[in-house]
């Protein structure tokens, strides 16, 4: 039973593809290709094409075949794509009930593929696609308002907690400034990055102490908790609980951003669910901001400040909370 209906969705995701492309090809937004540079002939796809499916967990199969089309779509094109796939997406019904042990995907993933492609995203070199020079761009954005929130006068001395540090983008500028800092993640192979990354860049004494562990392992009192990026990885029912031990964590401040839950996002988010398949890589959950407000209050806390990051392919909520007084 559950094959027919997975059955049936992919057969009306293709068909409202299909119908997409046929009227945008009707009505000239499908431009043939001009140009024999393979670079430029699909630029525009993949940033807007393909770009979609890598953020929303769309099989590698259907990017490569993406990366192999003979055409260009606008960004409007995709958008009535997107429209028609939404559309169809939201008759099938709500999120999937598929039983996923998400720590363990996560792990998996972080550690392998997923290390591989972040640690390139996240670092400076060259050979990234435009989609993951859009990501890079939108992350360092979000990293530099933590660091105006956090300037020198304000964090020099103090203890930090940078909870799922990735590859130390947060904790190096932090430790730079006179931060004690105590970065962890759940991947080995991103701690691993981070510690050559700090070593490269501070003085010994400076070095953050990096650390293998998934957020519920973290223990301790810090002046100030960061987790940037990571609830994404947490379904809405466990959001809040998470929430809660981050910010039993904290004296001071608790730094959180995460993947607004809005129509459009979540609009976005259908769209990938109907290409379901084994070559996904993690699921990404979007959390109300009123849920999460929810949560900080029940911990002790309000928002005293907010953010919002949003490139073609990023988009990250940014919230500093601190003790109800």
């Amino acid at each position: 039973m559950g094959r027919m209906r997975a059955g049936r969705r992919r057969c009306l995701g293709a068909t409202l593809l299909g119908l997409a492309v046929g009227v945008a090809w009707e009505q000239g937004f499908v431009a043939p290709k001009v140009s024999t540079n393979p670079t430029q002939r699909h630029d525009a796809l993949l940033w807007n094409v393909a770009g979609v499916s890598s953020w929303l967990g769309i099989p590698a199969q259907a990017q490569a075949a993406v990366e192999e089309s003979d055409s260009q779509l606008p960004f409007f094109a995709v958008g009535l794509l997107v429209a028609l796939a939404g559309v169809g997406s939201l008759a099938l019904g709500g999120e999937s009930q598929e039983q996923v042990d998400d720590k363990k995907v996560v792990t998996e993933y972080f550690n392998n593929a997923g290390f591989e492609r972040w640690q390139k995203i996240y670092g400076e070199a060259d050979d990234v696609n435009p989609v993951q020079k859009d990501i890079r761009i939108g992350h360092a954005e979000t990293v530099d308002k933590i660091l105006k929130w956090l300037d020198p006068t304000t964090i020099s001395g103090k203890s930090v907690c940078d909870a799922g540090c990735g590859t130390g983008n947060l904790s190096i500028p932090l430790a730079s400034r006179g931060a004690d800092v105590h970065g962890s993640d759940i991947s080995s192979a991103m701690v691993g990055e981070a510690e050559v990354r700090a070593k490269e860049t501070l003085p010994s004494e400076k070095i953050p102490k990096f650390s293998t562990s998934d957020l519920e392992a973290i223990s301790g009192k810090f002046d100030t908790v960061c987790c940037v990026d990571v609830l994404i990885h947490y379904p809405p029912d466990k959001m809040s609980g998470m929430v809660q031990h981050l910010a039993g964590l904290s004296k001071e401040r608790l730094i959180l951003s995460f993947a607004p839950k809005t129509w459009y996002y979540t609009l976005l988010k259908r769209v990938g669910e109907l290409f379901p398949g084994k070559s996904k890589t993690t699921r990404a959950y979007l959390h109300n901001e009123a849920d999460v407000e929810a949560a900080l209050k029940a911990a002790g806390y309000q928002v005293t400040r907010k953010d919002m990051t949003a490139t073609n392919f990023y988009f990250s909520r940014l919230f500093e909370a601190q003790p109800i007084s």
